[in-house]
């Protein structure tokens, strides 16, 4: 018995474990992913999940609003006098009646500022502002600028001599510009300002001729 005490007082555990290698420690940290790893993963997830919400919201709003563009045409034009005189002084009278037609059935559009410019060959040679209003869903609204006056012009060879063939043809190109401040509205909402540009390409012919003038489509330019 007392051999069999002295046994256990002297208990053999097994060999000994030897120590880990110096440098397993520290291959373990560097394997790991650090913090900055963590928050870019991170930050990607948020990133996808926004444009998944904002894509959804978009698709969302277009299948319940199905927005369409406003539309703008010249429907006539009245030109008493376009003429250039021996000092590169134009002298004009251009009367311009426009078509707004918002198709839209739950956008509304208000229009915070209109400034109609009339070019000749890109130069500006006046400048109108219009008053602003609001236009509801399916409705049609009228401008009508009136550009009256003269302006220094500067005109190549070029331009000078297209200038005298549409005098001799009584059909000149004019384009008229629209500078818009305009929101949209939907419902009770309304959105920030949009600052669109709508161009009319025009060919005006001089009253006098009685010319028919063709109804022209204006373009947008965002």
């Amino acid at each position: 018995m007392a051999e069999k005490q002295a046994h256990l007082n002297g208990a053999y555990y097994g060999p000994s474990v030897p120590p880990a290698p110096a440098n397993y420690r520290s291959h373990r940290r560097s394997s790991g992913c650090g913090c900055g790893c963590c928050l870019l993963k991170l930050l990607l997830k948020i990133i996808i999940t926004l444009v998944i919400i904002i894509g959804l919201a978009v698709l969302i709003f277009w299948l319940i609003f199905r927005p369409n563009e406003v539309k703008f045409h010249v429907t006539d034009v009245s030109l008493n006098e376009f003429n250039l005189d021996g000092n590169n002084t134009l002298h004009y009278d251009l009367a311009v009646n426009i078509t707004v037609r918002n198709p839209n059935r739950r956008i509304g559009v208000h229009y915070d500022r209109i400034e109609a410019r009339a070019y000749y060959e890109d130069q500006r040679f006046d400048t109108q502002t219009l008053p602003s209003f609001y236009q509801g869903h399916k409705n049609t609204s009228f401008l009508n600028p009136v550009f009256k006056g003269k302006h220094l012009v500067f005109l190549g060879a070029d331009e000078t001599a297209e200038f005298n063939e549409e005098r001799a043809s009584t059909i000149y190109s004019i384009d008229v510009k629209l500078y818009l401040r305009i929101r949209f509205k939907v419902g009770s909402v309304r959105t920030g300002r949009f600052r669109p540009k709508v161009s009319c390409d025009l060919k005006v012919p001089l009253s006098a001729a009685n010319a028919t003038f063709s109804t022209t489509k204006c373009d947008w330019d965002f």
